[in-house]
């Protein structure tokens, strides 16, 4: 795979539908190529909604089984990273329901990056790569922790994967509006959470991407 054909890590549409192309037509490489174009990302998306690897690996592959047993039906308007979200989130919230837990942890080192139109951008920037960072990040991971599973999975998709809410509403089988709204009540619930736990100007710690009116 050629370093052009990835975009910050991610593989470019061009070169992504050519692989699909190929892998319905039976080429194992390009199957594989497919796989570890989005195994990690994957991995991670789905670990950080059932909290045991053991099981994000069952549903990783049971993901991939299913994505390609069925890749003749896959409509390449979306992209590939959709379709593999959505049957992993499905399959994420069988095991929950299973086992009747509802808690979560997510990777949230994307939320100290600093957003779009915010004043004092420099101030944000300090504490983001200040000695406090690591500490104020596990402190928002275990408050993340406290979030339903669709509020968790609306946030990581959202500021993690830089998903727009239509497409979201697709992966979570929800409306958009339902993800606007399970999005302002996450930020509701975390600023409530974090409120005073963290340096003066917490606030100022931002999430990534943050879109206006989500």
């Amino acid at each position: 795979m050629n370093q052009s054909d990835v975009i910050e890590g991610r593989l470019d549409p061009a070169r992504e539908r050519h692989l699909i192309a190929e892998a319905q037509q039976g080429c194992a490489k390009s199957a594989h190529q497919l796989i570890e174009a989005h195994q990690d990302r994957l991995h991670a998306f789905v670990w950080r909604i059932v909290r045991d690897r053991h099981e994000a690996e069952e549903i990783c592959q049971d993901t991939f089984l299913r994505a390609f047993s069925a890749l003749d039906t896959f409509n390449t308007t979306y992209r590939f990273s959709t379709w593999l979200f959505t049957i992993g989130y499905r399959l994420s919230l069988n095991v929950i329901r299973r086992r009747k837990d509802y808690t979560g942890d997510l990777n949230f080192s994307g939320f100290a990056d600093t957003g779009r139109g915010q004043a004092d951008e420099g101030h944000a920037d300090a504490i983001a790569n200040s000695e406090e960072a690591h500490r104020l990040k596990r402190v928002i991971w275990d408050s993340v922790d406290q979030l339903t599973p669709q509020q968790r999975a609306t946030v990581l998709l959202f500021y993690r994967e830089s998903l727009g809410c239509q497409e979201i509403g697709e992966i979570l089988d929800m409306p958009a509006a339902t993800v606007k709204s399970h999005l302002h009540r996450a930020r509701g619930r975390l600023k409530e959470m974090l409120s005073g736990q963290l340096v003066e100007d917490w606030t100022l710690v931002r999430f990534a991407g943050q879109a206006e009116g989500a």
